[in-house]
């Protein structure tokens, strides 16, 4: 059957152990203390409802007005994000899109032709090899390695390009995550100047997810890639971080760099967006309240994230076997366990011995064992609770 379909869409469907284990977790009715929680809308944060409900329920929305990239008062809101952050990008350089998923497709098609290739961080989220396969774009990894902190290995992206052409294929792009998710390092100012550099070298775009940008942890203050300036760049964010409303579906590109291939890019978006129209009036029209909301909701979670992360590094403290990584920012963290199994064989155990649930460090490609990913939204007593039997179940501890 599955040569009816095509090749692109042909991926393993087949449950993993690890869903199989915790869907017979869940069958028990056990339980689960979740430290794999992403949703914002379900771990207890309060929302301004009523404020963001009527947002939506804007006359203006009964007659319809296509834009292509989107109403021009939305596009003024997610401006005006960007100048509160002392950053400027104009209006016209922004191209909303229901999510960052469908702004990495259109941003592929703009680039890519069938086969090219995307440069991309590893470890990091798993999401990019599916839109990568649906718009038959080739990813070739390059690393980020950890040494009192990660860091970009410019030795395996110089690599990854050199060994891409020689295979014949040309790369495109190479796209970061500031911060990465899971390891919530921020790309460093002298790294996007290196970035910057290379691009220009080798004729490639810079595509930069910064959807965890406002969540730091550190007293610095990330600089965005809308200011970078030497390669062009398109920066991709949304709603579903910055306002914690991943329901809402709204997300954009800013496109930045040199004017010439500016210009030429967002003309070319502007007829891939035409073509779509996917993002519905009401949701524009309520942009500028939805943005607004970051106010009351960032606080809350960074709040959540650092009396977290404190009780974790107390549990921690208090043994040798198991540490966290460095984190910058963002909502996850990395810690190191002893490799006695493999990760997914870790996490498994884990949830079926002690109702904790865990990310196995493979499904971020970790390129070894003893990594495993935890959130650092989940509710907090839920989370002291998790951290205790997962320290407890560390073998040796």
């Amino acid at each position: 059957m599955s040569s009816f379909f095509a090749k692109r869409t042909d991926w393993n469907l087949a449950a993993n152990r690890y869903s199989e284990a915790l869907v017979a977790y869940r069958r028990e009715g056990r339980k689960l203390l979740d430290l794999t929680a992403s949703n914002p809308t379900s771990v207890g944060f309060w929302y301004r409802e009523t404020r963001l409900l009527t947002s939506l329920a804007d006359r203006r929305a009964l007659s319809y007005e296509p834009q292509p990239m989107g109403l021009s008062l939305a596009r003024e809101a997610v401006a005006g994000y960007y100048a509160d952050r002392k950053s400027c990008v104009a209006p016209d350089d922004l191209i909303l899109t229901t999510s960052t998923s469908e702004g990495y497709s259109f941003i592929f098609r703009l680039l890519c032709d069938p086969g090219n290739v995307v440069l991309v961080p590893t470890p990091s989220y798993p999401l990019f090899d599916f839109l990568a396969d649906l718009q038959d774009v080739k990813l070739v990894p390059y690393e980020l390695v950890y040494d009192h902190g990660w860091q970009i290995d410019f030795h395996s992206l110089h690599w990854a390009i050199e060994v891409a052409g020689q295979a014949g294929d040309r790369c495109r792009a190479v796209l970061v995550v500031h911060p990465n998710n899971p390891t919530g390092s921020y790309v460093k100012a002298h790294e996007i100047a290196e970035l910057n550099g290379v691009c220009t070298t080798h004729d490639m775009a810079l595509i930069a997810d910064e959807v965890f940008l406002d969540y730091a942890l550190t007293s610095l203050t990330p600089r965005t890639f809308l200011s970078s300036g030497e390669s062009l760049t398109f920066t991709l964010s949304g709603l579903s971080k910055i306002s914690a409303l991943p329901q809402m579906k709204v997300a954009w590109i800013a496109v930045s760099g040199p004017e010439a291939l500016k210009t030429g890019a967002l003309r070319r978006l502007e007829v891939i967006a035409d073509t779509y129209l996917s993002m519905n009036a009401p949701i524009q029209y309520g942009i500028p309240t939805m943005l607004d909301e970051r106010k009351s909701i960032q606080p809350q979670l960074l709040s959540r994230v650092r009396e977290n992360l404190a009780v974790l590094d107390m549990v921690l403290g208090k043994q040798p076997l198991c540490r966290r990584l460095e984190v910058e920012g963002g909502w996850y963290v990395v810690l190191r366990v002893p490799v006695t199994a493999t990760d997914e064989d870790f996490a498994i155990s884990l949830l079926q011995q002690t109702g904790v649930l865990v990310h196995p460090g493979h499904f971020y490609s970790f390129g070894s064992d003893g990594y495993i990913v935890i959130s650092l939204i989940t509710p907090p007593a839920d989370f002291s609770q998790a951290i205790n039997r997962l320290v407890q179940f560390v073998p040796g501890s």
